[in-house]
Formats: C-alpha cells, structure tokens, sequence
C-alpha cells in the first residue's frame, strides 16, 4: 500500500553571508517534507510493515525532490538526513517503523552513493511541531564540516492521524567552516566513516 499523501512542502535554504563574510559558493540544504495519513493511529498494531514500506516509498521522493530543488546531480549532494514527527493518536515506533528499516535505500539512489548512515530524529507533537533534521556527510560520517542540521514545521501538520515526514539533503557544508578533522577531498567513501 503507498502512502496517503495529504501535502508535500519544499523548501531551500541558502546562506550567502555569515559573520559579514561572503559565502562563496554559497552553501544550500534542501528540506522536502510529506504529511502523511497514520494507517495505525489510535491502535497499538503488533506488525509495522505497511509504515516500512510507505517509509521505502517517501526516501526516494522526497529525497528526489530535495536534489530537484537544489538543481544538481545526484552525486553532487553532500550531506543528507531524515526525521518524522507523529501526531497525538500514534505513537514513536511508527515513526521508527517509517524511517529505519527501508528509508534509506532508496534516499541513498536519490543522492548517488551514500556510504554513511544517515542522521536521523523523531518525536511526537501537535500542529506546527518542529523538529531538527539532523545532518552529516553522505559518504563519511567523520567530516565535522558537515555536522549541521535544519528545522522542518508544517503549520497545520501532523493532525493526530498524521505523521511528517522530512528528508534533507545538501549541496554543501556549513557555511565558512573551521573546525578541522577529515576535510571532503579526503574522503575514501569505503565505510561510511572515513
């Protein structure tokens, strides 16, 4: 079964200046959400398998969307991230359900590659709850660089049937970064880590 979904939100963020110095190129993170209908809310179920597979489902388009927004090739994403937010009625393992076992699959085809786990959060909240997407680099996990993370809200989502959906993908680090430790062009991509 796909997922019931009752909007889609894009947006992209992109930092020009930071500390009055001229980001150059500018560094952007793309936030693609979906609030989706909750098949299981209001009821414990024993078997998630329907949120696994609406969670396969969403990694790819919404991570899609994200690389669509940024206006790049797959393999040109840097960072990416997932998180949900359940409404009143449901509760964190479906969040859990949608997010782990299959999301990243398909998020990984979306941005080329993708050695690294990718950051993840959830939580439960009621209308226009915000939630940090956390974030680190697709292919090594160790490049401080790409520690970041990017709030996602709906203003009217997740109603108590609901559940959102975020996938954040980026085209680059933080802005101006200086904190050391394994720098992009030293990435091997093997493990995830280095």
């Amino acid at each position: 079964m796909s997922a019931k979904i009752r909007k889609i939100i894009v947006q992209v963020d992109e930092t020009l200046i930071e500390m009055g110095k001229t980001v150059t190129p500018p560094t952007r993170r793309a936030l693609a959400m979906a609030v989706i209908e909750n098949p299981f809310a209001g009821a414990y179920v024993e078997k998630l398998d329907e949120l696994v597979a609406i969670g396969e489902e969403l990694g790819g388009l919404l991570g899609g969307k994200c690389v669509q927004a940024l206006g790049i090739a797959p393999g040109q994403a840097h960072s990416y991230g997932k998180a949900a937010i359940v409404g009143e009625a449901g509760e964190l393992e479906h969040a859990a359900a949608i997010l782990h076992p299959k999301l990243g699959a398909p998020l990984r085809l979306a941005v080329e590659k993708g050695a690294a786990l990718v950051p993840s959060s959830k939580k439960r909240g009621g209308l226009g709850t915000a939630i940090d997407v956390p974030l680190g680099h697709k292919d090594a996990a160790f490049v401080r660089s790409h520690f970041d993370a990017m709030e996602a809200r709906v203003a009217d989502a997740p109603r108590a049937n609901e559940i959102v959906v975020a996938v954040v993908v980026t085209d680059s680090g933080r802005p101006l970064p200086r904190v050391g430790g394994l720098q992009v062009h030293e990435i091997k991509g093997e493990d995830g880590l280095r």
